[in-house]
């Protein structure tokens, strides 16, 4: 085997949807003030007895269900978050003892809304050197935990759903080579800190990095993957915002692609949003089997990474 691939995609969101006229009842705000500034409508709010490592298995039970494979078959399972509710036993290794497999490399991957990408790479590079041969990548963040829900600027964003990928090693290269970085210079720009822990954000210098600096980045994506953005058939970029997605979309040039938004019903999901946007439009048939999509990720340290994928059956 020369490479990995994906072959089976998983989501979960919990079944509370908060509406913008519900948060019109708990802070300042109305539904045409959010819908102009993000253009999110709805999002999914986790319950009490729903945690980061429950919805990820819920997802990884679905995309292990589309694969064909039992937990006993994966060796690898990588868990991108930046919410986990304890620091050990980690979320990866909560998540494979509730899937039951047996005796995985556990791995948590924190690098916020960049994390799917990350863990996605990070799996492609352990099945390329033969260190794994199955992998579930899964992005899990219950992202209504750390809200400030005094803040309108912030908590008008976040969402709580998990996705999970299954990447096996494949004769065929299914996930290009992956473009990956940060500008920890400037990381304080997105933060979740303090006790109990708040998410932040300087909105303005985010919408200016994502929408000048990161054009370029996703151009050079493509160049490694070998494609032109013509020849997409979908772009996913991390669903950080309806006024961010756009822009930085129409930079790319990828005129013949479906532009994932599912912010505006979803919420930010963080590390989540990739994969979750990527396995509704699989769900929806939006995107042609094998057929090339741009994943993106970008948001906390300030961190980016993303690779061109084949989509499976």
């Amino acid at each position: 085997m020369t490479g990995s691939r994906i072959t089976a995609l998983g989501h979960y969101q919990p079944s509370r949807v908060l509406t913008n006229d519900d948060l019109a009842k708990l802070i300042e705000t109305d539904d045409a003030w959010i819908r102009s500034r993000v253009g999110i409508r709805t999002r999914h709010i986790a319950a009490d007895d729903e945690t980061v490592d429950s919805m990820a298995a819920e997802a990884a039970r679905k995309a292990l269900a589309q694969s064909g494979l039992v937990p006993a078959d994966i060796d690898l399972v990588l868990l991108a978050t930046c919410t986990a509710e304890d620091r050990t036993p980690n979320m990866a290794s909560r998540t494979a003892s509730r899937l039951g497999v047996p005796h995985p490399a556990a791995i948590d991957v924190n690098t916020a809304c960049s994390g799917f990408s990350h863990a996605l790479a990070l799996a492609d590079q352990a099945i390329r050197t033969g260190s794994a041969t199955r992998a579930l990548v899964i992005a899990s963040e219950k992202f209504s935990s750390v809200a400030d829900w005094t803040d309108r600027t912030t908590c008008i964003l976040v969402g709580d759903a998990a996705a999970c990928a299954v990447v096996e090693a494949s004769e065929v290269s299914g996930i290009s080579p992956v473009v990956w970085g940060s500008f920890p210079d400037r990381g304080e720009a997105v933060r979740i800190e303090g006790t109990p822990p708040r998410f932040a954000q300087e909105g303005q210098a985010v919408f200016r990095w994502a929408t000048t600096e990161l054009p370029a980045l996703t151009r050079t994506v493509c160049e490694r993957a070998g494609i032109a953005p013509e020849e997409l058939a979908a772009v996913v970029l991390h669903q950080a915002n309806l006024r961010i997605i756009e822009p930085l979309a129409a930079k790319l040039g990828a005129v013949n692609a479906v532009v994932a938004t599912d912010v505006t019903d979803s919420g930010n999901t963080s590390a989540a949003s990739v994969p979750l946007a990527l396995s509704k439009l699989l769900d929806q048939g939006r995107v042609p089997a094998g057929a090339p999509v741009l994943l993106f990720g970008f948001g906390g340290g300030l961190a980016y990474a993303g690779q061109v994928v084949h989509v499976p059956a």
